[in-house]
């Protein structure tokens, strides 16, 4: 995914105060606007990098403008994870529901999630650079993060579970291990790519998908 990034607040409407309400308008707005700017630099330099401070420079707003929209780092942590939860659902599940249930779904589950994987080589991943960050680090931010990659897992176990009722796989094949080596591959996707550079990393994900539901096949 590419992150737009935000160098001034004047890039977004602002709406006046005309009495109907556009003073909470232009608060949702400016609030959006720096979740965007710290979208773009949680990729770069992971969620831990993120600072009032630095928001304040990037969106040209003063520290205390910025902090009076979260009222704590951590809180701005946690959006810019909920934001980019809800930009992966719309990338890589929503778009796969148009699919037929069973195999043709789980495929494309699959290739929007390669898509969207390939398109982060530069960028990086934040559910991947986050659980490098917190993974031993408890409290809300891990559990934000934590929670995100949960919900993305039960989604995808289910759709190896539809893929069962539709008969394309077999009854004995394991939701739960289907999707853990599928994660597994998407990982091992970002790791080859971004940081061995490995010219032929997609192909190889793609094969290993393929040999996966070969031999759960039905």
């Amino acid at each position: 995914m590419t992150v737009r990034h935000i160098t001034s607040l004047s890039q977004v409407p602002q709406a006046a105060d005309d009495g109907s309400g556009r003073t909470l308008m232009k608060g949702r707005q400016t609030k959006a606007t720096i979740v965007e700017a710290a979208l773009g630099l949680a990729s770069q330099i992971g969620l831990e990098g993120l600072s009032i401070g630095a928001l304040a420079e990037v969106t040209g707003m003063s520290k205390s403008g910025v902090f009076a929209h979260f009222g704590s780092r951590e809180e701005l942590q946690i959006s810019v994870i909920r934001e980019y939860h809800d930009r992966f659902e719309s990338e890589v599940f929503y778009p796969a529901l148009s699919c037929a249930r069973g195999l043709p779904r789980l495929q494309s589950l699959f290739d929007n999630w390669m898509q969207r994987t390939t398109t982060e080589i530069d960028s990086g991943c934040i559910y991947i650079s986050g659980a490098v960050e917190f993974d031993d680090r408890p409290g809300s931010v891990r559990d934000a993060l934590a929670s995100s990659v949960n919900t993305w897992q039960i989604a995808l176990q289910r759709s190896v579970a539809q893929a069962q009722e539709e008969k394309h796989l077999t009854s004995k094949a394991d939701p739960l291990q289907m999707a853990f080596e599928i994660h597994g591959l998407i990982l091992a996707l970002h790791y080859e790519a971004r940081f061995l550079r490995n010219p032929v990393a997609a192909e190889r994900a793609r094969k290993g998908f393929s040999e996966i539901v070969a031999r759960n096949q039905a």
